[in-house]
């Protein structure tokens, strides 16, 4: 039975990692996750598959570090996931003081899918919240041929918000970064702010920047893409993981 399952999903994770590649290119990130995961599922089954042929071929001691390693990893893997999938429901209070868009790619200058979702959402909200001051954050990264901020202002204004209710940030390459700047341009850390991203991410980007200081940070979650959403939730247990270990959460 266990044998079976681990096949199954190894299937499973290969046959993910093709819709990835066709669906978002084969330079999509984290995508070798999935070539990992379901080569090692194969590899697991072959193993117990051996060790039901040959009984007694692996030592108990071995067995019941194995399974003790593996039901954390699990665990750990269960816990971070529930953070992420709460934090995907985040609405965000009414009437807050600023709202910080976290920069997405631009391809030119034209927003990509993930940062045209963030300003839907943005726009939405602003249209509900009218005395909310919008700080759009980002710089300008490889094959961007202006600043993330310059892309959000140039399509919200194309939506008629106004010039006063947007403010640019536009030296940042990371969400840390983000937080960051933007902070020092506004003191937004000291107000009722929302943090706006992409629903896999406001976990994290809420969690960071409690961590600089944001006494009343608090997510807006937008949408992303169905598809890639479950590629989107493993891949942000493991930045979750590494952030933590870096000290930033």
């Amino acid at each position: 039975m266990a044998a079976s399952f681990c096949t199954l999903a190894g299937i499973i994770c290969l046959l993910y990692y093709l819709i990835i590649i066709l669906y978002a290119g084969i330079t999509a990130d984290f995508a070798w996750f999935w070539i990992f995961a379901g080569g090692s599922m194969e590899m697991v089954s072959c193993l117990i598959r051996y060790g039901i042929k040959h009984p007694g071929c692996y030592p108990l001691w071995l067995r019941g570090t194995v399974g003790v390693l593996l039901a954390a990893g699990l665990l750990i893997f269960s816990f971070l996931c529930t953070k992420v999938i709460k934090g995907m429901r985040s609405p965000g209070s009414s009437g807050l003081d600023y709202v910080v868009v976290l920069g997405a790619q631009v391809k030119g200058e034209v927003p990509s899918k993930a940062l045209h979702k963030r300003l839907v959402k943005a726009l939405q909200y602003l249209r509900e919240n009218e005395d909310t001051i919008l700080i759009l954050s980002g710089g300008q990264g490889p094959g961007e041929e202006i600043t993330e901020a310059e892309c959000m202002r140039r399509w919200l204004a194309a939506q008629g918000v106004k010039p006063e209710k947007m403010i640019l940030e536009e030296d940042s390459v990371s969400t840390r970064e983000n937080l960051e700047f933007s902070e020092r341009m506004t003191d937004c850390a000291d107000r009722r702010t929302g943090i706006l991203s992409n629903n896999f991410h406001v976990y994290r980007a809420v969690r960071l920047a409690r961590k600089l200081g944001y006494q009343y940070a608090q997510g807006i979650a937008a949408d992303s893409d169905p598809i890639m959403q479950v590629h989107y939730v493993v891949r942000e247990v493991f930045a979750l993981v590494k952030e933590k270990l870096k000290g930033n959460i």
